[in-house]
């Protein structure tokens, strides 16, 4: 008989075949029934229901069908979060529970879907098309929806939606104030009121004493240090109770205490979470700053104190901290005692002479003279000289009455 296989088990091809056929039909049965049990078929479904009792069945035909996707090849998005929330762009809806709410018609004049996409603003995962591996959080999904739920979780104060500016600052972040993003002007207030950049490089402008935080957004929470942290274990909860008390997690920091109220932190939290690289085309955001230039009142201030007597305090970094008033040199964080009068102070507060503190420092300034401002023996001397001359014109405009003088 004609040999018509080259199977080396001709009696076991047919039931093996039989099994792999089988097992393509199951999947295939399988397949079509979890594809019909997706969520979004319900809600298209119950949209069109009400959109018939609503307006009629003409206008609940217009309903659309099926997976609906937008593509945003300049930031390389797909967001399919139309395909359930389907009364997005449908007026009369305004008042509705999501997924049936009309949104906000204002921000989608400026911000079209077809532009800028769903997740760009409201964070979440824009291919997903299940409302939890959408909305998140889930395991191995970092970016859920910044929306209320979240918010409520991390019991932000006021306006619980907030956290949703930390995406609107990816393309305002060089805006001195956004409308409609009020916690980050808070952040973005406080950082200049505070003086943060007199320790921290901020958009590659600022000081080197602390980590540079042009970028701090993208830093995994898998590298923060959570075993101080109590509650939740999350970037943004590691940042907030950081700003209210920087010890409590970083025993060994110097970062002072700014006493902030938990809104101020939570302001400035959501601030640092905004500070990521992401590239944004230009046309996005016409009209909208690209760099953060200080302003021409930072700049005359800054060549003013570099240039009149007190330039030396700027120079080697002291004024980070401390004031000169007597040399119009303004700190920007005025943490420590203005050292207008640091000759008296220190033999007032530690019982020593400023030569003796300065060789034999104690307390944050110990750590300060080791870490940050590293003086050689022939630069004390030079600092000394600078804070006794400081002293003499402090104790002349004390004796005249000329300007305020320093204060503790």
């Amino acid at each position: 008989m004609e040999r018509r296989t080259n199977s080396p088990y001709p009696r076991i091809d047919r039931p093996v075949l039989a099994i792999v056929g089988l097992v393509l039909v199951l999947s295939t049965v399988m397949f079509t029934k979890n594809d019909r049990e997706h969520e979004w078929r319900y809600y298209q479904h119950e949209f069109k229901t009400v959109v018939e009792q609503k307006y009629g069945a003409e206008k609940a035909a217009l309903v659309p069908a099926g997976l609906q996707q937008i593509w945003v090849p300049a930031l390389g998005r797909a967001d399919r979060c139309m395909t359930c929330h389907v009364a997005t762009r449908w007026p009369g809806f305004e008042g509705a529970e999501e997924p049936f709410r009309t949104h906000p018609s204002g921000i989608l004049k400026s911000h079209p879907p077809e532009t800028f996409g769903c997740t760009s603003c409201h964070g979440g995962q824009g291919w997903a098309v299940d409302v939890d591996p959408a909305h998140g959080p889930i395991e191995h999904w970092e970016e859920p929806v910044l929306g209320a739920t979240l918010g409520e979780s991390y019991s932000l104060v006021e306006n619980k939606r907030a956290l949703m500016q930390i995406n609107c600052n990816t393309c305002h972040r060089y805006d001195r104030e956004t409308p409609g993003a009020d916690f980050i002007n808070l952040g973005k207030q406080l950082v200049r009121d505070k003086g943060c950049r007199a320790c921290h490089t901020i958009n590659n402008r600022g000081g080197t004493i602390g980590p540079d935080l042009t970028f701090v957004g993208d830093k995994a929470p898998e590298q923060y240090d959570f075993s101080r942290l109590s509650g939740q274990k999350t970037a943004f909860a590691w940042h907030v109770a950081h700003l209210k008390e920087p010890k409590a997690l970083v025993p060994d920091t110097v970062m002072p205490n700014f006493h902030l109220s938990t809104k101020e932190a939570q302001a400035l939290a959501t601030l640092i979470m905004s500070w990521r690289r992401a590239p944004v085309p230009a046309a996005f955001i016409p009209g909208v700053p690209r760099t953060d230039p200080r302003t021409p009142a930072e700049v005359e201030t800054e060549t003013r104190m570099k240039t009149g007597p007190g330039a030396w305090f700027v120079q080697t970094g002291c004024f980070v901290c401390h004031s000169v008033k007597v040399f119009d040199v303004v700190s920007p964080a005025q943490i420590g005692p203005d050292l207008s009068n640091a000759v008296e102070d220190v033999q007032a507060r530690f019982g020593r002479t400023i030569d003796d503190f300065l060789a034999s420092p104690t307390g944050t300034m110990s750590v300060v003279l080791s870490r940050q401002i590293v003086l050689t023996p022939e630069q004390k001397k030079i600092a000394i000289g600078h804070l006794r001359e400081a002293f003499a014109e402090y104790q002349k405009q004390k004796a005249t009455g000329e300007k305020p003088v320093a204060s503790h």
